[in-house]
């Protein structure tokens, strides 16, 4: 008879589940430091699993960190993306208000996404500043009725909005209190400013 006092038991996932589990470790380590520095040995041991089992997810360290960061970039489209049905001016608002959040809640992690992960994105032949960007203004131009024409100036206007966003949340709370509904108003006035033919 085997002694099983002691033993730690561990939970079956199936293969999907863990390799969420070891994304959302990487996630929730992602903001506090940038990804580069995320250890596979803190991660494997905080999801009770060996570092091998890791790699048998992941087979490289640079495939774990893409992983999160492609999860950081789909929670910040998430996070952004106006309620299904808003349309029009609403819909952009909405967007700026909800883009405005995000940067204020996660600004040290947001910056690590869009302007931290050079050398991951150049090996995988991706640029994380200009994905977020496309996503963003993708679900612009649909909400508008914008033509795909359009999208390149609504793309310059995503940059913007980034730019003022990484400014105002980088301010005292109390200024950034004071001054949000202006600058949602300045930023939801300037898309217009920007896609309409002169």
């Amino acid at each position: 008879m085997l002694n099983s006092v002691g033993a730690t038991s561990r939970v079956r996932m199936t293969p999907e589940d863990r390799r969420r589990q070891l994304v959302g470790i990487g996630l929730r380590k992602f903001v506090e430091r940038p990804v580069q520095e995320l250890s596979l040995d803190e991660v494997a041991a905080e999801a009770g699993v060996s570092r091998g089992l890791l790699f048998h997810y992941f087979p490289t360290k640079t495939d774990y960190h893409r992983a999160v960061v492609e999860a950081a970039r789909r929670r910040v489209g998430r996070n952004v993306s106006p309620d299904p049905g808003l349309v029009g001016e609403a819909a952009v608002r909405q967007v700026v208000e909800r883009f405005l959040d995000q940067v204020a809640r996660r600004r040290a992690s947001y910056v690590a996404l869009v302007l931290g992960q050079a050398p991951i994105a150049r090996a995988a032949g991706d640029d994380p500043v200009e994905t977020v960007r496309e996503h963003v203004a993708g679900v612009v131009a649909s909400a508008t009725g914008l033509p795909d024409a359009a999208l390149p100036a609504v793309h310059g206007w995503v940059a913007y909005l980034e730019d003022r966003a990484l400014q105002w949340a980088a301010l005292p709370a109390a200024e950034r209190d004071a001054g949000r509904l202006a600058l949602v108003d300045h930023c939801a006035r300037a898309l217009p400013l920007l896609t309409t033919p002169s």
